[in-house]
This record gives C-alpha cells, structure tokens and sequence, in this order.
C-alpha cells in the first residue's frame, strides 16, 4: 500500500514541516505536565514552572566568569569594547587613542613619546575618515548628536536619525543640499515617528541653516525615502508644555481631554498642533484654578498669543459640546 503525501510548490514535504513544528513546540513544555518552562541562569538548570521537574541541569553558563555589583566595577572588568552604533560613522568599530599622555600605569609621557603619540593621533584620524562620504558621514552624525542634545532627544531618536542620514547617503540624496540640512532634516523625522516630536521653530533654533531650507530638505528627504510620518499629534506636546509650565497632573489630563474632543469634532483639522497643544495647556488651568498667562504659554509653545486665543475659544466650545452629549 503506498503512502499519498502532499507536497508544497517548493517541494517540501507538508508532514515534515508540521513534525519539525510539533518538536519545538515540545522543546518548550514539560514532558510530564506539559507546563511551561523556565530557565535559572544562576543554578543553570532549566524547570518546569508547574510542576517543579528538573528537564535539563548543568547548563554552559554563557557569560563572564567574573561578577560585578555596580557599573563601575563592570567597566573595569569588561575585556570587550560598547555593542557596534550606527550613531559614529565606524559604528564604533575603530580604535580611539586616549588624549591623555599617560602610559598603561598612569605615568606621564617623555617628550619623545608624547610627540610620537600625538603623530598617531592624527594619523588615526585621518585613516578613520579615508573618503569623502566618511568625512561626510562624520560630521553629519556629529551635528545629529548636537542638535538632540539640546533638543533633550533620547537616544533612540538619535539612532533613528542616524539611520535616516544613512539612507539618504546611499540614495545620493546628497547633491545640491547641505549636510547640516540633511541632518536637521532626519532628526526631526526621527522624533516624530518616535513620538516626540519637536517644532519646527525649535529645530530651527538648534540648526546652522535657514528655516526655509530645513522645511524644503525635509520634504524632499521624507518623498525620496518614502518615510512614513504621521501628522503631529497635539497631545504629544502636551506632557512637555505642562512639565514647563509646573501644571499639575489634573491640568494635565484635562488638557488632554479636551484636545480628544477637539479630535473627535474635527476642530484638529488643519489646525497647528502646537498652536491647539498650547491653548489646551493655557484652558486647562484656567478650569482647575490655576495660575497661567498666555504669555507664559506663548513662551514655552514658541506661539502667538493670537493663536493661543483663537484655538482656546474653539477647544472650549468642543470641550462644552463633548460634555453636553455625554450627558444626554
């Protein structure tokens, strides 16, 4: 009697895939309740969390051999260099002569050496940035580093950026367009698809080109690249205008509501979310008795008081009408 096996448009055979499937998924179950199991790194055994049965003992411990109770105690004892970057231009993979003139136990340099290390140096320098596009890469990362640390950016915006720059190097995005534009223009797609999003008057405060450049850069960058940015949502804004503002956490959450009522009758439409973000901050103390001025909002939002005025009558007539249907 011959056996009929089905068979996929890649000639595999469909029974072995599902047996290959059924012993791993074995693999991660007790063998006597089926429960899962957990591995104990310290003791290197691996248990079953039900039932308490042992699978596997004596495990290779995978790594260091020596312990360490703080960071410093850590650094000191690592034989490793940091995990590889994509926020240097090397990823972090060239070697870094110390600027210090002192040898391995702490002694300071003859003339003589001290003369020959500083020839290294700069021979090192010039060996990590052999061609033009290192050279470029270098100071483009250089100013994307910059720009984040005065904008309070975490670190994963900044990989972000990196990565973007990366992108548009290789695209030959370059051409007929400054570094500092290019870089300026990646950091502020980099924040708001990590959602916190900078302004754009702020960008431009921290940037060496105009603001009319960053916003033409920008556009072409995120069009070539086919980067997906969501429009700017308000209520990111809002956590960083009420911390500056000291508003307390009711303010806060006031504000946030009434911008998703805002959301919900469409008043965000067209609108600046900056400008909806800080007449949201400015309306939302005034109804929990607190002290704030449109000018302080204006200050901290970067936005005309003009603005802070128009979009605060037009947030509390939503906010009003919000309430109204929720108690009907």
């Amino acid at each position: 009697m011959t056996e009929t096996r089905a068979w996929t448009t890649e000639g595999t055979d469909v029974r072995t895939q599902e047996e290959s499937t059924t012993e791993s998924e074995r693999e991660h179950v007790c063998p006597e309740c089926g429960g899962a199991l957990v591995t104990d790194e310290e003791h290197g055994e691996t248990a079953c969390s039900e039932c308490g049965l042992i699978v596997e003992a004596d495990e290779v411990d995978r790594g260091p051999e020596w312990r360490a109770f703080d960071s410093s105690e850590r650094d000191e004892k690592a034989r490793v260099g940091s995990p590889t970057t994509k926020m240097m231009h090397d990823k972090g993979l060239s070697t870094t002569i110390d600027w210090q003139n002192k040898d391995a136990y702490g002694n300071t340099l003859s003339a003589n050496q001290r003369e020959k290390m500083q020839r290294l140096r700069t021979w090192n320098r010039r060996f990590q940035t052999r061609d033009h596009q290192e050279r470029n890469l270098r100071q483009a990362l250089g100013e994307i580093d910059r720009m984040a640390s005065a904008l309070g950016l975490p670190e994963n915006v900044r990989e972000t950026a990196s990565v973007i720059y990366r992108r548009a190097l290789e695209d030959d995005l370059l051409p007929g367009r400054s570094i500092e534009g290019v870089a300026t223009s990646a950091l502020y797609a980099a924040a708001r698809q990590a959602g916190v999003p900078r302004t754009i008057d702020e960008m431009a405060r921290v940037s060496r080109v105009e603001e009319e450049e960053f916003k033409r850069t920008y556009r072409y960058v995120v069009r070539e690249l086919n980067l997906e940015v969501a429009p700017a949502d308000p209520v990111s804004y809002v956590t960083r205008f009420a911390s500056e503002l000291d508003l307390s956490d009711e303010a806060e959450r006031l504000a946030r509501e009434m911008l998703d009522a805002a959301k919900e009758r469409g008043v965000h439409s067209g609108k600046n979310p900056v400008g909806l973000a800080a007449a949201a901050v400015y309306a939302a103390p005034l109804l929990t008795n607190e002290k704030v001025t449109q000018q302080d909002v204006s200050e901290v939002a970067d936005i005309s008081e003009v603005t802070i005025r128009n979009r605060y009558r037009e947030l509390l007539a939503a906010y009003e009408e919000a309430g109204q249907a929720a108690v009907a």
